[in-house]
This record gives C-alpha cells, structure tokens and sequence, in this order.
C-alpha cells in the first residue's frame, strides 16, 4: 500500500459540511478543490504526505475498502448497504443527517396496514437495506433498483411503495407521498480501511484524534 494517505471525500451536499471538518483537522486542500471549473479529481493538501480524492457518495466506501484510500467520509447509509468487513467507522461526524424510510401514496395509506403485509414491490437505491429491514418481519421485499427519482415510480406504475432518505419531507410531499415507516437514522461517519490501520497505526490513529478534537471544537 502507497505511503502516501488518500482520503475520499463524497460530491455535493455532504462535502460542503464536512470542509469545516477537515480544516479544523488541519487539512487544507490545493486551490483547485475549489474551483468549480476544474475537472480534477484528485488533489494535494498543505500537508505532503495527504491528498484527497472526490467521487460519489456511494463510491467512498468501495475506495476504502479496496485500500485505494485509506480513510474517507461516508454516511452510514451506504455502510449498511454495503457492509464491508474491510472498513470501521470510528467517529460519527454528526453530518449529513437525515433518515430512510418507507413512503407510498396517500390516498393508499388510508386503506393500508403494513402489518399484513406479506410481498411487496419496492424502488429503492438500497436492495440490501430494504430487503434485510422486511425479511426481519418475514416480509418479502421485490427490489426495483433505481440511483434516482424514486418518487416518481408509485405514480407511473412502477411500484407502490419506496424506500429512500427524507430530510425535510418536502420531497415526498410533493409528490403526493407519505411517510409509513422509518428504517434507520442515517448521518456521515469517519471510516478507516482496517488494513491500513493494522500497518500504520500510529499515522491513522494520529488522524482519527485529529477528526474527534475537530468535533469537540465545533
């Protein structure tokens, strides 16, 4: 493994709340971080021996486990989807909050008691997820993965029901949906690659204290 120390960062929302994170861990990345014309992925920090890298959310985890980073930030969401043996998580940074649950159309709810289910069709960007949450209740859950505009798939035919992260609500509400159960509270964790921290203890150990004194301060 490279001694250099890559730390994978997820695009978007999530990113701009961690940054106050890791300049608080000391890490400052190179200019073009944040320059929104640049097409870099990868970039250097004011410390030599770091750099970061940023892609997907649902990439982060894949980057550590695999040891191409050796820590990153993910939400626990994709944690539990994935369920790698290769990652921990050892903080929770208390970000990205937010929760999964299953919605489906209100004029269905009315008439509708999720105790008697017994199959049910669902979109979800989380098959793992959703299909371990029903069969814990010896629910039969038939997956339609979609990356995206879950909501739209009750009112097109696709399926009845959906499971997907709410924040606000404002999203399903305003598309005619309502909330029937909630399955797990998610928020991003600091996670580590533990191949990584069994060689460099000391220097992943180093930066996971760097991470929660960060936190104490925020």
């Amino acid at each position: 493994m490279s001694q250099k120390l890559v730390i994978a960062l997820p695009k978007g929302r999530i990113l701009k709340e961690a940054m106050p994170l890791l300049r608080g861990a000391g890490i400052e990345p190179e200019a073009a971080f944040d320059d929104p014309s640049s097409r870099l992925l990868r970039f250097k920090t004011n410390i030599p021996d770091l750099e970061i890298v940023r892609v997907r959310s649902f990439d982060v985890a894949t980057f550590v486990a695999f040891g191409a980073a050796q820590m990153g930030i993910a939400g626990n969401d994709v944690l539990m989807e994935f369920q790698y043996p290769e990652i921990y998580a050892p903080l929770d940074l208390g970000i990205g909050r937010c929760y999964m649950a299953v919605a489906e159309p209100a004029e269905l709810l009315a008439d509708d008691d999720p105790g008697q289910w017994s199959h049910i069709r669902v979109a979800t960007k989380y098959p793992e997820i959703t299909r371990r949450h029903f069969a814990a209740r010896g629910v039969q859950a038939e997956c339609i993965h979609l990356n995206g505009a879950m909501e739209l798939a009750p009112s097109l035919g696709l399926c009845r029901r959906i499971v997907d992260l709410v924040s606000s609500g404002e999203t399903l509400r305003a598309n005619g949906l309502v909330e029937v159960e909630r399955i797990a509270d998610v928020s991003s964790r600091l996670i580590v690659n533990r191949a990584a921290a069994k060689t460099r203890p000391e220097h992943l150990a180093g930066w996971v204290d760097r991470f929660q004194e960060a936190l104490d301060r925020a």
